[in-house]
């Protein structure tokens, strides 16, 4: 995989984990507080697109994934 499908899938992983956890709904609720990480997950990815850097993807290129175009 590329630096940036690993960085989609690591924050797509992190949206449903913090979703299913601040979901009152959900069976592994623990607070709603964890919206408040769904958020700045979010936040991060617009702001990646506007900015066209991402610490995440510099993060996984120096743990050695290949760059992707």
């Amino acid at each position: 995989m590329t630096s940036w499908q690993l960085v989609r899938l690591v924050a797509g992983t992190l949206i449903l984990l913090s979703l299913a956890l601040g979901v009152p709904g959900s069976p592994i609720y623990v607070s709603t507080w964890w919206l408040a990480f769904t958020a700045f997950v979010g936040a991060n990815l617009l702001q990646s697109a506007l900015t066209k850097w991402c610490l995440m993807e510099t993060i996984m290129r120096k743990l050695g994934a290949r760059p992707g175009c």
